[in-house]
């Protein structure tokens, strides 16, 4: 594998070119801003989503898609989930029936409830069967780049394209183990942005280890309830790209759900917060996708319900602290 296309330039897209740079002859990244286009060729550097990083020489900067996608045997999508179909349609015409087609986006299509990988499969098995692999795991973009020890998930159907994608991409700072599982992998990395709002809400309202503790572990007993209601397997979410993600998002400075969550804590409007945020933060939109996919599996989801109804009903983050509190006594 010579050739890597990154679609997105985000914080993470960024990221990931640098850590993957050393591991091919050439990376090509898709930037949406075409000044950022501009700015990252003269500066070598990302000053919107990832300053203070130099981006290695390799890695050549574009705005266009089939540009990008020329002779490109990985493609890494890592744009943001709401925006993953309707850039996969874009890109089909230039894509070639053998290319490995690996998703780092985390997060549920609004609408259809489907994971990215679904997305993918759907808009292009018209053309060709692709073939798809999903990365996920505990991963914050300014560390990686930094070059500090990173482990995460790489998880597909495909057994050979899962182990070809960890032999490319697994280098000195970045490990990729393989899971035969996108399901659990998927959900884990999209539904912990959820219960990380939550996280950041007892922060913000003063709660100590014993909140964020009890939140975590019952957070994590519903991502698990879901994912394994959507065929996911049971050891996927104790894994890296379960409690490994879901720990980090919930404890993290650099988490941006957790951030969300704070500042809701502190009273602010969810409009101000978004609107004062750079990047997109996934567990806004995914809390609605995750209430309605907890109640098309008729799986119990009280911290993902109330998370919704903070976020989207005018619930306040002290009531909905309550009410999980006093719910019905029962069993662990």
């Amino acid at each position: 594998m010579k050739n890597l296309a990154i679609i997105g330039a985000g914080s993470w897209g960024t990221a990931l070119a640098m850590v993957l740079a050393p591991r091919f002859e050439r990376v090509r990244i898709w930037v949406y801003e075409a000044d950022l286009v501009e700015r990252m060729r003269a500066s070598r550097e990302n000053d919107v989503y990832l300053p203070g990083f130099r981006v290695p020489d390799n890695v050549e900067v574009h705005n266009d898609l089939a540009s990008v996608l020329h002779d490109a045997q990985i493609v890494l999508g890592v744009m943001p989930s709401h925006l993953a179909r309707g850039l996969y349609k874009e890109m089909t015409p230039h894509l070639d029936p053998a290319v490995h087609l690996v998703s780092a986006t985390k997060g549920i299509e609004i609408g259809t409830l489907m994971r990215v990988s679904e997305v993918i499969r759907e808009v292009i098995e018209p053309r060709f069967s692709p073939r798809v692999a999903v990365i996920s795991g505990p991963t914050f973009a300014r560390e990686v780049a930094r070059g500090d020890p990173t482990a995460l998930v790489v998880a597909s159907l495909d057994r050979e394209l899962a182990e070809s994608v960890q032999s490319a991409f697994s280098g000195p700072t970045f490990r990729l183990y393989t899971s035969p599982d996108p399901v659990g992998v998927e959900v884990g990395g999209a539904v912990k942005n959820v219960v990380a709002i939550g996280a950041g809400v007892c922060h913000g309202l003063g709660f100590g280890s014993n909140a964020l503790a009890a939140l975590i572990t019952r957070g994590l007993a519903e991502i698990s309830r879901l994912a394994l209601a959507m065929g996911g397997h049971p050891k996927t979410l104790a894994g890296l790209a379960g409690l490994g993600d879901l720990v980090l998002t919930c404890t993290g400075e650099l988490s941006r759900n957790r951030t969300v969550g704070l500042e809701l804590a502190k009273g602010r409007k969810l409009p101000e917060i978004v609107s004062s945020m750079k990047m997109v933060a996934e567990g806004i939109k995914t809390t609605s996708a995750t209430v309605d996919l907890a109640r098309q599996y008729h799986v119990e989801m009280p911290i993902a319900g109330q998370m919704h109804a903070m976020l989207h009903l005018g619930r306040s983050p002290k009531d909905a602290i309550r009410q999980l509190m006093e719910r019905t006594l029962k069993g662990e």
